[in-house]
């Protein structure tokens, strides 16, 4: 894959809300877990559809776009 893969910022936006949801489940347990989890259910949810959305429209490889997304994500530029 290339590093120079472009991605949108709205993108980048709904990857970082997701793995938001999902670090709030930490210390969580029973009805709050359960709620928090379906929290980041749809937020990881959302952000699959934009990704295979953007990969589709752009002709780029959806596990590609997926892992530039994950990357810019966890590691964004100083």
């Amino acid at each position: 894959m290339s590093d120079s893969l472009e991605i949108p910022d709205e993108l980048i936006n709904l990857g970082a809300a997701a793995e938001a949801e999902r670090l709030k489940l930490d210390g969580l347990d029973g009805e709050e877990w359960q709620s928090q989890l379906r929290a980041w259910r749809t937020a990881a949810d959302a952000v699959q559809a934009a990704v295979t959305a953007h990969a589709q429209e752009s002709a780029l490889n959806r596990v590609d776009v997926e892992m530039a997304v994950k990357r810019a994500v966890r590691y964004p530029a100083p």
